[in-house]
């Protein structure tokens, strides 16, 4: 088993499938129940950050973004090497990203009105779609669509962390951030392999239930699919901002 999400490595699964425990097996329900959980965590501390930047304090909108997202960050790093601790940590990670979401939305929105709800929209839409085709049949997470989501997750990742480090010396790598035809191309090829990660999610967190991991790795399933969401939203975010910025 593998997949291009990191946090939904096949040896973390395989380690899970083996740990003896009695207090149940890891269903597809349960996952979605858990997801549905963290999604209402994420919608309720973005709607507090939301609140909090459009009406009494906007200038706070940093803080809340840079916390989120290290905080966010942190817990991660802390569920992905200890999967057990997913029942207290996905919750927590779930609410940080909130706080960073909401933060950036409410900036991007300030700036081109009704971005973020035709984000949010989009996001679902894609969701559903991807689902609609995975349990369908007409896309299978076969091996060697495995590897080809692999290898260009990784070539988007490889992509941004040369950009961050060439923006350290003032170097940054323009297409990627430009409201340009490049740039925008760019951004929906990304959308595109985030939306393929979510057939893999969807097929690890199936095949975690038929090798009856612990009952824990629900919520490490769910963890898995918000990771991928929450990168497809704010693609979806900066696409949309970059159409705003064109016109």
């Amino acid at each position: 088993m593998r997949s291009s999400n990191p946090v939904m490595s096949g040896r973390i699964f395989d380690k899970a499938a083996a740990v003896s425990t009695d207090s149940g097996v890891m269903t597809i329900n349960g996952t979605i129940n858990k997801t549905g959980l963290m999604l209402l965590l994420v919608i309720a501390a973005a709607s507090y950050t939301w609140k909090m930047v459009m009406g009494s304090n906007p200038a706070i909108a940093g803080t809340f973004a840079i916390a989120g997202a290290i905080g966010g960050f942190i817990m991660a790093l802390v569920t992905v090497f200890s999967p057990k601790s997913s029942p207290f940590t996905a919750p927590v990670y779930a609410i940080l990203e909130g706080l960073f979401l909401g933060a950036i939305s409410a900036i991007i929105n300030a700036a081109y009105p009704g971005v973020a709800f035709q984000a949010v929209l989009l996001t679902i839409g894609t969701l559903f779609t991807m689902l609609f085709l995975y349990r369908s049949g007409r896309i299978r997470a076969t091996p060697r669509f495995r590897r080809g989501v692999m290898m260009a997750t990784g070539a988007v990742f490889f992509a941004y962390m040369i950009s961050w480090i060439m923006s350290l010396f003032g170097m940054p790598v323009g297409f990627i951030y430009s409201a340009g035809p490049l740039g925008i191309l760019v951004n929906l090829v990304i959308i595109v392999i985030a939306a393929l990660n979510l057939i893999m999610d969807f097929d690890f967190i199936e095949k975690g239930s038929q090798m009856a991991a612990p009952k824990y790795m629900e919520w490490y399933g769910a963890f898995g699919l918000m990771v991928t969401l929450i990168w497809l939203y704010i693609e979806f975010l900066r696409l949309l901002a970059r159409f705003s910025g064109r016109d």
